[in-house]
């Protein structure tokens, strides 16, 4: 990884062995062909990173934020994780009550809403692409005053898709991985719904950790269901 040596630029000294968000942005480019300036900034907005300012307000990136960049982009990339989920790996250990407060944010807050060229923009797709996701289900979407918004989460879906069709699986294929999804939430919904609906704040409170540990079990146990049924294949194929 190369590095910016000191420079000046007006009255401002540029710390050496920091980067700019155009310079981490081409060094990255080689990795992750589709990286680009706006989504790094995307990544800052959620607070995935944290590069400092100078006082212009350039963005400036030490090696740990490109590390920590690269971290980021090769969970989303190989392991399709959402960026919440993303953000609670690389916070490590964190307080209880904090780490139960970002989980919450996630199943029951009220995410902010975009349209369709701001999905479209964060996901690096074409508006296309997105209407193909909307006709099989996969992407999510309401009306008002006939616009269409989506959840900030849907930005996550349509990435993962969109590294799904380089290899050739495209959105009238992805009805595999919503019946999953839709069984699995079936299942789920059934040991926890009783006590979601209770009147008892405690049974309410008790039911809704269930729903987050039955999430996280799930999510893994599919996980390595496919990682066995993938090895069958590359030992079939030997």
């Amino acid at each position: 990884m190369s590095t910016v040596t000191a420079s000046r630029r007006g009255n401002e000294t540029v710390e050496p062995k920091l980067l700019t968000i155009g310079t981490v942005c081409e060094s990255l480019r080689e990795e992750f062909p589709d990286i680009s300036v706006s989504k790094i900034r995307y990544l800052e907005d959620q607070g995935l990173i944290a590069p400092r300012r100078t006082r212009g307000g350039y963005r400036l990136f030490s090696e740990d934020d490109v590390e920590r960049l690269v971290t980021i982009l090769r969970l989303q990339r190989d392991e399709f994780l959402p960026l919440r989920v993303i953000r609670q790996e690389l916070d490590g250990p964190i307080a209880a009550a904090d780490r139960s407060r970002r989980r919450n944010v996630g199943l029951t807050g009220t995410e902010v809403e975009i349209d369709g060229a701001e999905l479209c923009e964060r996901a690096s797709i074409a508006p296309d692409v997105l209407r193909a996701l909307e006709e099989f289900g996969v992407v999510v979407f309401r009306t008002e005053s006939g616009e269409r918004l989506y959840r900030e989460s849907e930005v996550d879906i349509a990435v993962a898709a969109a590294r799904l069709a380089r290899f050739g699986i495209d959105a009238r294929h992805l009805r595999t991985f919503l019946t999953g999804a839709g069984r699995q939430a079936s299942l789920v919904e059934q040991l926890v719904a009783p006590g979601l609906r209770s009147r008892s704040p405690e049974r309410r409170k008790g039911a809704f950790e269930d729903l987050e540990a039955l999430a996280g079990v799930a999510q893994e146990l599919s996980q390595l269901l496919l990682l066995r049924d993938l090895r069958g294949v590359v030992e079939r194929a030997s």
